[in-house]
């Protein structure tokens, strides 16, 4: 029972960090596509630093708004 539930939980921490990374990619394109040519001093970004600035981001301004029905 409980190996389940952990296997469970692995696989859907895999999937989540797998997802997160994916969302990442179009930071990196938007940063190193814009940012480099306009902004000088600026340098590329490596995917993983892309993943970064995403959860940091998103730790950052996460909405707490909440509606009520």
């Amino acid at each position: 029972m409980y190996k389940v539930t952990i296997g469970a939980a692995a696989v859907a921490l895999m999937v989540a960090v797998a997802f997160s990374f994916l969302l990442s990619l179009p930071v990196m394109l938007l940063w190193n596509g814009c940012l480099i040519t306009a902004v000088d001093g600026v340098h590329e970004l490596t995917w993983l630093q892309a993943w970064g600035i995403s959860l940091l981001f998103g730790l950052l301004f996460k909405t707490t708004a909440t509606t009520k029905n």
